[in-house]
């Protein structure tokens, strides 16, 4: 019988239903936080947020051959000890990529209808109606999306549903070059990121942070957006220069920033980015939904059926590329 460890705690309902569910599998449960007793003897393993290290995992269970992560982003993970590990590390992506999307959708429309001006107004208990010049409508504008994921997908048909035209942008061509529903356009590399650029009301960056998305939205980046572009991230912090973004904001060429993720975390409360009239920063919240544990436990289910019959699993990180 396969041994599965889970490195956070549990309620008796949810433990249930997985030996319910996948009586051919010994579950390991933690009394509280950390690791479970046993967990030496664990083949398969499953860690959430704020669980152990990668390494001390490593460390506490040899003989184990995977690892399932319930967020999507790996970059807090020793690279140097993944790379040299044999565990199979698969993660939650998709999970969080319906709230996610509309956690964008939400900083664009704040943006269309003035929220952020109203908010303060409110406030200070002002009447103020914004002019009509001040707002604008998100249908018949340019959204270019960094990121084409489950979060990048997930955005699309959405944006696409008020009739937003939809440029995706990906690292590289995929294999099977098939249309994505809600993309107009697919463009890819550095070239097609700058050409994307330039013509996009809105730009989501949906990225995990890797040494090729270090940095990639530059002063150099930011000069090449169509003035007066939005700019909003939910991916990785580390994605974006914010002495560079903080410019290019006061600039005008970039006229308002939806930020839900920073560097660091949290964002220092002497950054000038939390006093910028138009900056939205959403605490990290995006990835925040009472649906959550369900979406984890139902992909988690179906991956420890795959892992007893010998099956690939779905949602391996690729080690090399750290997605």
């Amino acid at each position: 019988m396969r041994r599965f460890a889970f490195l956070h705690p549990l309620s008796p309902e949810q433990l249930a239903r997985f030996r319910a569910e996948r009586p051919g599998v010994d579950f390991l449960v933690p009394e509280s936080v950390g690791m479970p007793a046993g967990i030496d003897t664990a083949d398969g393993a499953a860690v959430a947020w704020g669980g152990p290290d990668f390494g001390a995992i490593l460390d506490a269970a040899p003989r184990l051959e995977w690892l399932h992560q319930r967020g999507a982003g790996i970059d807090a993970i020793d690279r140097a000890r993944l790379l040299a590990s044999r565990v199979v590390l698969t993660n939650g992506s998709g999970n969080h990529a319906p709230n996610m999307a509309e956690h964008v959708l939400a900083l664009m429309l704040a943006f269309a209808r003035g929220l952020p001006a109203l908010m303060r107004a409110q406030q200070a208990a002002r009447w103020e109606t914004p002019h009509p010049d001040q707002l604008f409508e998100l249908s018949e504008q340019t959204l270019a999306i960094v990121g084409l994921g489950a979060i990048g997908g997930a955005l699309a048909t959405r944006a696409a549903a008020l009739g937003m035209r939809v440029i995706g942008v990906r690292r590289s061509a995929p294999a099977d070059a098939r249309p994505m529903a809600g993309v107009d356009e697919q463009l890819h590399g550095a070239d097609g990121l700058d050409a994307a650029l330039a013509r996009a009301d809105h730009v989501a960056v949906t990225l995990p942070l890797t040494e090729a998305t270090r940095r990639l939205f530059d002063a150099a980046r930011f000069a090449r957006c169509k003035p007066g572009a939005y700019f909003y991230n939910v991916g990785r912090g580390g994605t974006v220069d914010q002495d560079a973004l903080l410019a290019a904001l006061r600039s005008g060429r970039i006229a308002g920033a939806g930020l839900d993720v920073t560097e660091p975390e949290p964002l220092p409360a002497d950054s000038p980015l939390w006093r910028e009239p138009n900056v939205i920063v959403t605490a990290h919240s995006s990835g925040q939904t009472p649906r959550s544990f369900e979406r984890y436990q139902r992909l988690l289910l179906e991956n420890l059926g795959r892992w007893v019959r010998g099956e690939t699993l779905l949602n391996v990180v690729d080690k090399q590329l750290g997605y």
